[in-house]
């Protein structure tokens, strides 16, 4: 079977299962009519996008209610309401976030769920690896960036993606602009230098939430974090993109490894 990766409780519950929870987690187990009774067996690499409903449905509501909304992710929100919202979406409910909720206890909301994921969105098998390329520079560190992606899980990647392309039309909404009527439009403020200042340590976590010395953080890998998430947002498109070359080899590999793979993907093509 399987289990629904927006269930914060049922994955701090079940720390070793995390990468599991995660690959296995599909779209028909997040809407609100789940066949009970039944259980399928699910692919470990299903060919579908694999996003925590939290983390979409955050995103999506401050694209639509909050991009202008100055120190969105700064301004403090009501504790009250962000746990109310996380007891929801841990229950399994169908919410839905619509303009009667505050932008600022929903961007709470998101950073609390990268923050207390068991395994953060970049595993911490893969930190020291991720921070190395902060003393890279160029194609050099834009190449290794993307065979790191590479590596993540299913939903970790996809997960990660939909993050970073949010962030990014966040920060494009930075700067203060005037509409067609000549009205000026208040910036967020939120640059990319600011984002990755506020994600770097929810995203790229050393040690798991609650053990030792896991706030502690020297300067150095505070500043390597900023850096490698600031090229994270800024390059998210070119970084997720197999090149044609990279998808031919792989394809060539698998047609000798693994034909019925091949078969597979051209029967869903």
């Amino acid at each position: 079977g399987a289990m629904s990766v927006d269930s914060i409780t049922d994955l701090s519950d079940n720390t070793s299962k995390l990468l599991e929870a995660l690959q296995l987690s599909h779209p028909h187990e997040l809407g609100p009519r789940r066949s009970l009774g039944k259980k399928k067996m699910l692919s470990l690499n299903p060919i579908t996008w694999q996003v925590p409903r939290v983390v979409d449905r955050c995103c999506r509501h401050i694209e639509m209610h909050g991009l202008h909304t100055v120190g969105i992710f700064r301004v403090g929100s009501s504790k009250r309401r962000v746990q109310q919202l996380r007891e929801e979406f841990d229950r399994g409910l169908d919410v839905f976030l619509d303009e009667h909720q505050s932008v600022h206890d929903v961007a709470a909301l998101l950073k609390e769920f990268l923050r207390d994921m068991p395994d953060s969105l970049i595993p911490r098998a893969l930190y020291a690896a991720f921070l190395s390329t902060a003393s890279m520079e160029g194609r050099a560190q834009l190449g290794t960036l993307q065979l790191l992606l590479f590596l993540l899980p299913p939903c970790h990647s996809d997960t990660l993606h939909r993050l970073l392309r949010f962030l990014g039309q966040v920060a494009r909404h930075a700067e203060s602009s005037r509409g067609p009527d000549g009205r000026q439009i208040p910036g967020n403020k939120m640059t990319v230098s600011n984002l990755a200042t506020i994600f770097g340590p929810n995203i790229l976590q050393k040690e798991k939430p609650g053990e030792r010395d896991a706030g502690a953080m020297n300067f150095e890998d505070s500043a390597a974090i900023i850096l490698v998430l600031q090229r994270l947002i800024e390059h998210c498109q070119t970084l997720f993109m197999v090149s044609p070359e990279m998808q031919g080899d792989v394809l060539r590999r698998l047609f000798q490894t693994d034909p019925d793979v091949i078969d597979y993907l051209l029967r869903r093509k």
